[in-house]
């Protein structure tokens, strides 16, 4: 799917991915581009300067959602493209939602066309030291997506997630140097350029850092996996801020 002349709605889009890609959509001529975020004022910046309708709210209410596709509706028309990136930082760490798909993609399975992007972590193809919760949700996010394709994806509902290391976002920037930068920072034009790539290439897993991809291999190899990430752990210090 090219983004040229659809109606695109991003979540969490007031800085960080949501903002780069949303910018990106209207680049890229998109009908329209809708962001969502709890942060008002600077959505409201963002919007105004892509041309692109603003809804303030949280998204990680039913209610919130159903307005966010309501507005987007009322203003561009039916939504082409959900892109579920909305997080919000929780003892460091950040826990995106997945719940806001379920108000956007049955319109799109009526029509038989849409385009749904979820952002959610290498954490949750590889795994997750400092949290838990983190990389079991961010796994699950996976496998939901996983899913709807599996369902959906001959019936017109391309589906795609996000899975980046680390991207210099706030939320990197407050939990400090991680594992997850062992390959570098990257910066969130990179990732909406990767974005825009699968999508026209309508390719599942986005991967904004191609070692994700080798490292899924190495995984193969379960037992052997598990004790380099060990290791992994112990070089970073991961292991030693759990404990303290």
């Amino acid at each position: 799917m090219k983004v040229k002349d659809k109606v695109c709605v991003v979540t969490g889009a007031a800085g960080g991915i949501g903002e780069a890609v949303a910018r990106r959509y209207a680049r890229e001529g998109a009908k329209g581009v809708v962001v969502a975020d709890m942060d008002a004022g600077r959505l409201a910046k963002v919007a105004s300067e892509i041309g692109g309708l603003a809804v303030a709210g949280d998204i990680g209410t039913e209610a919130e959602v159903q307005r966010l596709i309501s507005e987007a509706e009322k203003k561009f028309g039916p939504v082409d493209v959900f892109f579920s990136n909305a997080g919000i930082g929780r003892g460091g760490h950040e826990d995106a939602t997945d719940k806001d798909w379920a108000d956007s993609w049955p319109k799109m399975l009526a029509r038989g066309e849409g385009y749904l992007i979820n952002t959610a972590s290498a954490a949750g193809l590889l795994a997750s030291m400092g949290s838990a919760p983190y990389g079991v949700t961010k796994a699950a996010g996976v496998a939901l997506a996983e899913h709807l394709s599996i369902q959906y994806g001959d019936k017109g509902i391309r589906v795609s997630v996000l899975c980046p290391q680390a991207v210099d976002t706030n939320m990197l920037r407050m939990a400090g140097a991680t594992a997850a930068s062992v390959d570098g920072v990257i910066n969130t034009d990179a990732v909406a350029q990767t974005v825009i790539e699968a999508m026209e290439a309508e390719t599942f897993l986005i991967l904004p850092h191609p070692e994700v991809a080798e490292y899924m291999t190495r995984k193969n190899d379960r037992d052997r996996w598990l004790r380099g990430m060990r290791r992994l752990r112990d070089k970073s210090g991961e292991g030693q801020r759990k404990r303290s």
